[in-house]
C-alpha cells in the first residue's frame, strides 16, 4: 500500500426503489476541505492516465461500473518511493480512496458500456496545478 494513501469503506443503503451511495462527510477523519466534486466516466479498455496533483488531495469513489485505479509514489522522501499500487473499485467493491497530493494516479475501465468514478477534491480544479504524462510513458514502466 503507498504511504499516505486511505481506503475508507462506504455504505450503500438499497430498497426495492434504488440506492444512497455515501461518499463523504464534512465530520469524517479523512475530510480536508470541500474544492469540488466531478464525475469522470471512461469506456471499458479505455485508460486516463497519467496525472498528479500538486496541492489537492483526491477522493475516488466508483458509482457505475467497475475500474482498476493504479497510484504511483515518486515523492523522495516516501517509505513507498518507487511502488506501484492497484485498487479495484465498483459499487460491489465501494469504499473511498484518499490520494494525497504528489501521488501518480490513473485508471482503466473494466466494465462495458462505460463506468462512473466521483472524485471530491480538497481544491477546485486547476489544470496549472496538475501534472500529466500519456499512459505508456516510459518513466512509470507500467504495462495496463
Amino acid at each position: 500500500m503507498i504511504h499516505d494513501v486511505k481506503i475508507t469503506p462506504l455504505k450503500i443503503l438499497s430498497d426495492s426503489r434504488g440506492s444512497v451511495m455515501h461518499m463523504m462527510r464534512n465530520d469524517s477523519k479523512i475530510f480536508e476541505s470541500f474544492g469540488e466534486i466531478y464525475f469522470s466516466t471512461i469506456f471499458k479498455d479505455s485508460i486516463k492516465a497519467w496525472h498528479l496533483h500538486k496541492e489537492s488531495t483526491l477522493n475516488y469513489a466508483c458509482i457505475k461500473g467497475a475500474v482498476k485505479l493504479v497510484l504511483f509514489d515518486e515523492r523522495p522522501e516516501s517509505p513507498t518511493k518507487g511502488k506501484y499500487q492497484e485498487i479495484n473499485l465498483s459499487p460491489g467493491n465501494y469504499f473511498l480512496v484518499t490520494i494525497p497530493p504528489n501521488i501518480w494516479n490513473g485508471f482503466k475501465g473494466l466494465h462495458e458500456p462505460e463506468s462512473i468514478i466521483a472524485n471530491c477534491l480538497s481544491l477546485p480544479h486547476n489544470e496549472k496545478e496538475m501534472v500529466r504524462k500519456n499512459h505508456s510513458d516510459q518513466k512509470f514502466n507500467y504495462k495496463w
